[in-house]
C-alpha cells in the first residue's frame, strides 16, 4: 500500500500527475482543487499523501493524491458515505476541504448537491452519513499555495479581478469570496458573485461605520459649557 509520494513530476494533466519516485512512475489522480493548487507551485519535484485503492470490481490500483494529510484523512471518511466511492469522490471534491465539510457540519445540501456527480439523494446521505464528524475539517485553513482555477470556474475570475485589478491581497479575496458562497450558496456565475461580494462588503462596511450620535443631555453639556 502507497500513503506518500515525493519525487519529480513527469507528466500532469487537469486529472492526474505522473509522480517519478524511485525510478518507478506513479500515476496519481488529483481532486480538482488539488491539481489548481499544484498548477500554482513552481514546476519540479512535489509530495503528495496517497490515499490507495484497489477491489475486485476495480483490480488496477487508483491512487488519490492530496497536499496534506488531513485532506487525505477527509477524502478517508468522505467515501465512507455509501455509493460515494473514490473515483466518484474525488470528481465531487471542486472546493476546499474546510467549504465542502463547513456545508456538511450546516446540512447545506442545496450546497452539497451541486458538486459535480452529487445530486440530491446523495447529498443527503453525505449529510446523514457525516454530520456532526467535520468539524476538524471545517476550520482546516487554506494552504499558502494559492489555487488558480481553471477559466471555466467564475470564481477564478472574480478571484483573478479583485486581486490583479481591484488591488485586494490573496488571503482578502479568498475570504471576501469564502464569505459571500457561505451566504449565497445558490451563486452560479462571476456577475452573482461579484454582487453578492459586494453587498456583503458593504454590509460589513456600514455596521462598522454607525456614526456615534451623543445623547440630547451630552449636547446641552456642550452648549452651557461654550456658552
Amino acid at each position: 500500500m502507497i500513503a506518500y509520494l515525493r519525487g519529480r513530476v513527469l507528466r500532469r494533466t487537469e486529472e492526474l500527475v505522473v509522480v517519478e519516485a524511485g525510478g518507478v512512475g506513479y500515476e496519481v489522480h488529483l481532486p480538482a482543487v488539488v491539481a489548481r493548487a499544484l498548477a500554482a507551485a513552481p514546476a519540479g519535484e512535489v509530495a503528495l499523501y496517497i490515499s490507495y485503492h484497489v477491489s475486485a470490481n476495480q483490480p488496477r490500483p487508483l491512487l488519490v493524491g492530496f497536499l496534506r494529510e488531513v485532506e487525505q484523512e477527509f477524502f478517508e471518511r468522505f467515501i465512507t458515505v455509501d455509493g460515494l466511492g473514490p473515483t466518484k469522490a474525488v470528481k465531487a471534491i471542486v472546493h476546499p476541504v474546510h467549504i465542502i465539510a463547513d456545508a456538511i457540519e450546516r446540512k447545506n445540501v442545496s450546497f452539497l448537491r451541486r458538486l459535480p456527480g452529487i445530486g440530491e439523494r446523495t447529498a443527503e446521505k453525505i449529510v446523514a452519513t457525516l454530520h456532526g464528524k467535520m468539524a476538524k475539517y471545517a476550520l482546516l485553513q487554506e494552504a499558502e499555495v494559492v489555487p488558480t482555477p481553471p477559466v471555466e470556474d467564475f470564481r477564478a475570475e472574480v478571484l483573478e479581478v479583485l486581486t490583479r485589478q481591484l488591488g485586494h491581497r490573496q488571503a482578502e479575496a479568498r475570504r471576501m469570496v469564502e464569505e459571500a458562497l457561505r451566504r449565497n450558496p445558490g451563486i452560479s456565475n462571476a456577475e452573482e458573485l461579484f454582487q453578492e461580494v459586494y453587498r456583503t462588503e458593504r454590509q460589513e462596511a456600514s455596521d462598522s461605520d454607525q456614526p456615534q450620535i451623543p445623547s440630547v443631555s451630552t449636547r446641552r453639556g456642550e452648549v452651557e459649557h461654550e456658552s
